[in-house]
């Protein structure tokens, strides 16, 4: 089987950094330019080890197409990891702020960081990616050109960080999903979390009995989403983030959900890391 982790991005993205922090910095990947391609990777153990998806932002919200290419995939959760998004002002060696004319940068990168870069008259140059931006940079060997990007681009590229953390909100995180193949998905050790999708039976108060259900059980909902169910007539399915103590607790919620659910799939059994 292989051993790399398919993400969505290039060299020095976000999510590679989110790899990095979970699998250790020596992590082999696989750089896939759509969600749709990361999860077709993914889902191949002859092509990869697995995935590392991003399913939300704190600020940004949930990324609900991603809840819709998992159902599709023979993937489960097997972990996640919350990636604090710090954009940096990136340049090559013996740059100075006072030499840079340009900063090319994704343009929701550039917005996150209008408060600082307002103080400057540098032009602004939108691009496709913040890590492409800083490649760039780097292979251009360019003195007045600089890129907003994470440390991760900063260290593959071998660019000077000359002004870290220039983002306007500083809590902003994003959380990504670690993804394996069930047939090689191993199970999780002192697992206190899960994430499950249901759909009720549409009757009144349905989704009320699912939730005093949960809250019965002593289950705390670190999230619940509801999803168009796709082809259907204005009908939701529901994604929830279960947090528990023990396995058996959440095995006695999943029983109980089952008389009040149409339909209940659990996506992954894995360890709560949320910071």
């Amino acid at each position: 089987m292989a051993h790399a982790y398919a993400i969505q991005g290039f060299e020095g993205s976000f999510h590679q950094a989110a790899a990095q922090s979970f699998f250790g910095n020596n992590v082999e990947i696989i750089c896939c330019n759509t969600f749709q391609k990361l999860i077709t990777i993914a889902d191949d153990t002859q092509l990869s080890a697995g995935g590392v998806m991003a399913i939300e932002n704190s600020i940004a919200g949930t990324i609900l197409p991603n809840y819709q290419l998992l159902q599709k995939s023979n993937l489960v959760i097997t972990g996640e990891i919350y990636l604090s998004i710090d954009q940096n002002l990136l340049a090559n060696k013996g740059v100075s702020i006072e030499d840079i004319r340009e900063v090319h940068s994704h343009p929701m990168a550039l917005l996150q960081c209008n408060d600082f870069l307002e103080k400057y008259n540098w032009k602004l140059v939108a691009t496709e990616d913040t890590a492409l931006s800083a490649r760039h940079v780097a292979e251009n060997k360019s003195k007045h050109i600089a890129a907003i990007a994470g440390a991760c681009a900063a260290d593959i590229f071998d660019l000077n960080i000359l002004r870290p953390c220039i983002h306007t909100e500083k809590n902003n995180f994003t959380r990504f999903w670690i993804l394996k193949n069930k047939s090689v998905a191993e199970n999780i050790e002192n697992a206190d979390k899960a994430s499950i999708q249901f759909t009720t039976d549409h009757s009144k108060g349905s989704l009320a009995k699912v939730l005093n259900k949960i809250s019965i059980a002593g289950i705390n909902l670190g999230k619940l989403q509801s999803m168009p169910i796709p082809g259907s007539d204005w009908k939701y399915s529901f994604h929830a983030d279960c947090e528990f103590a023990n396995l058996i607790q959440f095995e006695e919620m999943i029983a109980s959900l089952r008389p009040v659910t149409a339909e209940i799939k659990i996506y992954g059994i894995y360890k709560n890391n949320k910071p």
